[in-house]
């Protein structure tokens, strides 16, 4: 499947810089897949298409202030932490090219320590505390992540993290979960919805587009997931019941769909890698709350398989351009069921 056939054009202006408020006021495209109707919404009309006994699932992951601003001798450098093993950290280095191995990264007085680097710009590092003790450090020293399409430096935490984050690992958020506000979790409560939660580590691949001409080319990337018992529990109770499962972004389905590869869907944790693309059969999710993501990109390829085609995927999203929607991390939200 050739990476030219997803891409497609975004105007610079169409990617938003910053979320609506409230966030629930964003606009919502609803897509029927079986009628191909598409209809213009906001997030706060969502319980008008959700039913009693409908089970949410969202990814509670929670970012962490990944970018450390350090020095090496005299020079600056960024060492932007991406993922921990005990005390040794994946993470990335700019600028690279003039640090070795054996060099010292000092951030805040304290040492951290290059042990390997490699030629994508990404190294091993050893902290001086544990993993820990690690992200509390840079939760007090460090800069929010946020993707490389936003232009300003954020500085409220809040406004780079979902109303439900709890389980701290990530440098990216789970940014379809923005649209939800407390009240409007008031109001599906009251419905009957059901809500349940898994964990998935949103790592660095979800900024890197496809570099590859074929999407079967492209090595994607491993983010570490946890599905507890609880939600497998919800999710196999609706199925047998008959009530739909409606994921929360890409995060939350690559992970459900990941540990439900091999048959029934099971408790899981550990790294998942899944690369959704056109065909793919979905055995869990039934209904997917998602962004509108740019070109080129493993999340544009699974919207499109859950869509049914790539064209389906375009002509929701040549309509979303021509009704200017906004577009990316801060933009507004489709509702696919």
């Amino acid at each position: 499947m050739k990476t030219a056939d997803f891409d497609y054009h975004l105007p610079r202006v169409r990617i938003a810089q910053a979320s609506i408020e409230p966030r629930d006021h964003s606009r919502m495209l609803v897509v029927d897949c079986s009628s191909h109707v598409l209809a213009d919404h906001h997030f706060f009309d969502l319980p008008t298409f959700l039913r009693s006994g409908d089970l949410i699932v969202w990814n509670d992951t929670k970012v962490f202030r990944a970018r450390l601003h350090g020095r090496i001798n005299e020079c600056d450098v960024e060492l932007f932490l991406l993922r921990v093993h005990g005390t040794l950290w994946h993470a990335l280095i700019r600028p690279s090219k003039h640090i070795s191995v054996g060099a010292t990264i000092t951030v805040a007085s304290m040492p951290f320590f290059v042990e390997k680097k490699r030629s994508d710009g990404t190294a091993r590092i050893r902290s001086p505390f544990s993993a820990t003790d690690t992200i509390a450090f840079a939760n007090r020293v460090g800069s929010v992540p946020t993707p490389p399409y936003i232009d300003s430096t954020l500085t409220d935490d809040a406004s780079y993290q979902t109303i439900y984050a709890k389980q701290t690992g990530s440098v990216a958020a789970p940014t379809s979960g923005f649209h939800f506000t407390e009240s409007l979790v008031d109001v599906l409560n009251t419905k009957g919805v059901q809500f349940a939660s898994v964990t998935l580590h949103v790592g660095l691949g979800t900024f890197q587009p496809i570099t590859t001409d074929t999407l079967e080319a492209h090595p994607m990337h491993s983010e570490w997931t946890s599905i507890p018992q609880q939600t497998v529990d919800d999710i196999l109770c609706a199925k047998q019941m008959g009530r739909r499962v409606i994921a929360v972004g890409t995060t939350t389905t690559r992970a459900l769909e990941g540990a439900a590869q091999h048959g029934e869907l099971q408790a899981w944790e550990g790294d998942v890698n899944l690369f959704i693309k056109p065909g793919f059969p979905f055995r869990v999710v039934d209904a997917l709350i998602t962004n509108f993501h740019l070109p080129k990109t493993t999340l544009l390829s699974l919207v499109a398989a859950f869509l049914g085609s790539r064209d389906d995927l375009f002509d929701a999203y040549q309509h979303a351009l021509r009704h200017h929607y906004r577009f990316a991390s801060f933009g507004d939200a489709m509702l696919i069921q």
